[in-house]
């Protein structure tokens, strides 16, 4: 249990560069007392005390304003961070050295029992408010961008954001790095970075570029047909001088 205990607090000090002394942390870290209390509620429960499970689990989030469902299953060093508005539900299962933020639903999508929820696997991110729906798997060093949607099972090492989410970059998946870190492999905080790409603004400029071939040999074609004797008027269009669309910002 202290074994545990330490490793709850130890991994805090290496995702949030805010903390600033054991005391702090074991005393106003409520995503630290949350998962401290759901061991206890997860011991009830697989003992068969389902309802002081419950009620543990109901004064948890009374205190730190994250719902964790006794039902779920929770690996190592795993840490939620501000906390606020975190759900989990009762069959999800969270790998070790994962990171949750706050207004994260790991959340069921059917009425039918059984799994039901996600399983996060080791080194997953999920930045603020994003919502993993289903029993779908999340694979080991995964990021999730904030407040998207994740309705589909994302490969192990890349990076989905967007309502509904997409892939939009990859990185090496690896194996965790060692305890006494406590922080996963290609940690990102909120699950994103500053020059992660935008799906939407590099399919718009795929497409901008593909109007610009084609102008090209409608263009070739017409002058073509000029020269063999066919008159082919080339009625005046709009350029698209202008309609790029950044797909980033550069710092300056």
């Amino acid at each position: 249990m202290f074994t545990r205990l330490k490793e709850d607090v130890a991994c805090v000090f290496a995702r949030d560069p805010a903390a600033q002394t054991w005391f702090e942390v074991i005393t106003t870290y409520p995503g630290v007392h949350a998962v401290i209390i759901h061991r206890l509620s997860h011991w009830c429960w697989q003992a068969g005390f389902r309802w002081l499970a419950r009620f543990i689990a109901y004064v948890s989030r009374w205190w730190t304003g994250i719902e964790i469902h006794p039902g779920a299953e929770i690996g190592r060093r795993f840490f939620i961070d501000h906390g606020m508005g975190v759900v989990i539900g009762e069959t999800a299962v969270i790998g070790d050295d994962c990171t949750l933020y706050h207004g994260v639903t790991l959340g069921g999508t059917t009425w039918k029992k059984g799994k039901r929820h996600p399983t996060l696997h080791n080194g997953v991110v999920i930045g603020a408010g994003a919502k993993v729906l289903g029993p779908i798997d999340i694979g080991d060093g995964a990021r999730v961008g904030s407040n998207s949607v994740v309705l589909k099972p994302v490969p192990a090492g890349t990076t989905v954001a967007g309502i509904p989410a997409h892939i939009i970059g990859g990185q090496k998946a690896g194996k965790p790095e060692p305890v006494e870190t406590g922080r996963p492999v290609n940690f990102n905080a909120y699950g994103a970075s500053a020059d992660m790409p935008d799906p939407v603004a590099l399919a718009i400029n795929r497409m901008l570029d593909h109007i610009n071939d084609l102008d090209k040999q409608i263009e070739t074609m017409q002058k073509a047909l000029n020269e063999a004797g066919i008159n082919c008027k080339n009625p005046p269009i709009c350029t698209l001088d202008g309609c790029q669309i950044n797909d980033g910002y550069k710092e300056k």
